[in-house]
């Protein structure tokens, strides 16, 4: 079956030159965007009922734009005065030039990682096993405070709309997909999916999965798209 119609589960991108931009005009697709899940705040109330004092801690570490914005938002709800002194740990060099919204860059002291969780651990309220153990390894002084929580979006306005190809990009838009319609049935809807922990999700709730990326011949999923219409569209 032809592809016409594709749903991808995130926000539309805000660049002009966004290569679903380009694939749609190219292949004469309608892509829309809508994202399965969001990010919702945490009260600065709620943060001290797990009774944290930010005036306790010398480091944070950071590992999304999301954890940036939300714990400069709790420390203003708190009326704390962030420290010049405060350590900053990022995941990514993205994350940390992203402070630049706060703080001046070259003033602070801040830490790159290399995106593995022996350097970093995360600060919402999604965390792996492998997080207290390793900082306890390290013997830090921690604790866990979660500043925004990642939700399931309402997407009860897509129950009679159908689409060709339906795109994920982590487990929890799998989650969101059954916590929105519990008797989804894939039938001839393709699924497209990006990573491996994604595509487990799809399996384990026994789908069908059509399109995947990153391999080597499609390192991006606009990448892993195009060849995939090319195939079904034009016989390809």
């Amino acid at each position: 079956m032809k592809v016409k119609t594709i749903l991808v589960s995130q926000p539309e991108p805000k660049i002009e030159n966004s290569p679903y931009f380009d694939l749609q005009e190219k292949q004469k697709v309608k892509i829309d965007f809508r994202p399965f899940i969001h990010v919702e705040g945490v009260s600065a109330k709620e943060i001290r009922h797990e009774k944290v004092d930010l005036n306790n801690y010398t480091a944070i570490i950071l590992t999304s734009r999301n954890a940036v914005d939300h714990f400069f938002r709790v420390a203003e709800e708190m009326r704390f005065k962030v420290p010049d002194s405060l350590k900053y740990f990022c995941q990514s060099e993205a994350v940390a030039y992203y402070l630049q919204k706060y703080v001046v860059y070259r003033k602070r002291k801040i830490y790159v990682g290399k995106r593995i969780f022996s350097e970093l651990s995360p600060t919402t309220d999604k965390v792996k096993p492998e997080v207290p153990e390793t900082l306890n390894a390290l013997g830090v002084n921690w604790k866990q405070s979660t500043f925004y929580k990642t939700v399931v979006s309402d997407l009860s306005d897509l129950a009679n709309v159908y689409y060709d190809v339906l795109v994920f990009f982590s487990p929890s838009g799998i989650e969101s997909l059954f916590q929105n319609f519990p008797d989804f049935k894939q039938n001839e809807t393709r699924i497209a999916v990006f990573g491996n922990t994604t595509i487990k999700a799809v399996e384990e709730k026994g789908l069908r999965v059509d399109i995947s990326a990153p391999t080597p011949e499609t390192p991006s999923m606009t990448m892993a798209l195009q060849k995939y219409i090319d195939k079904v569209n034009k016989g390809k």
